[in-house]
């Protein structure tokens, strides 16, 4: 239910012929199925990752690149990421392109093409606006991974918008813990100069351009 809410935060904030990029885990998939059923059309696709959600996207005729500036009519991508299916679709598919990380993941790159809608997870967000998406009360949970580069990316993107989505609260035991704290104690993924939108299941705030007190 959680995921469902801020998917449909994020969907409100794009238009017809931005370009997507969804990062890992259940909310980008789950913004992906929304956008299969809505109106938005003539999308493209510039991600680090593919995954099951851009297929379907695809095949409901929501994909066509016709408005990216790079790779035009292409869905760049490094890696994939899903069911067999995926696989399967990608296999000699010339819809599809495949390219080094240090392209894909290149903020000029991201930033050439118009309305870039960046969407990624995080584990936890400060009152400064700082995002940590890797580790969390000093336990290691991933990598860095490309989610910094198109953050900053999508910003410098003309009409760009990146969205980082987490749910308001976790479970330790018997106990309700905010992921919403007042200083991260830890790894900071993406710092407060860079950090736009910022997505719970009861709302969204853009950051970008506000001081210390705005946010707080």
């Amino acid at each position: 239910p959680e995921e469902g809410k801020m998917a449909e935060l994020i969907i409100e904030e794009i238009r017809d012929g931005a370009c997507l990029q969804l990062g890992i885990g259940g909310l980008p998939n789950t913004v992906g199925s929304l956008i299969a059923e809505s109106g938005l059309r003539d999308l493209g696709i510039h991600s680090e990752m593919m995954c099951d959600a851009f297929m379907d996207l695809y095949d409901r005729g929501k994909i066509t690149g016709r408005y990216k500036h790079t790779d035009k009519n292409k869905m760049v991508y490094t890696f994939a990421m899903g069911t067999p299916e995926l696989y399967e679709f990608l296999h000699d598919n010339p819809a599809c392109a495949s390219y080094p990380v240090d392209y894909t993941n290149s903020a000029d790159h991201i930033a050439a093409n118009d309305n870039m809608i960046s969407i990624n997870n995080a584990v936890q967000v400060d009152l400064y606006g700082q995002i940590a998406s890797e580790a969390m009360n000093g336990r290691q949970i991933s990598g860095s991974g490309g989610q910094g580069d198109f953050v900053i990316g999508s910003a410098k993107s003309r009409g760009g918008k990146a969205f980082i989505c987490l749910k308001s609260t976790r479970k330790i035991g018997d106990e309700i813990v905010s992921r919403i704290v007042a200083d991260i104690q830890g790894i900071t993924s993406v710092p407060r100069a860079w950090a736009f939108y910022v997505v719970t299941e009861y709302g969204k705030v853009c950051l970008k351009g506000l001081s210390a007190w705005a946010i707080a």
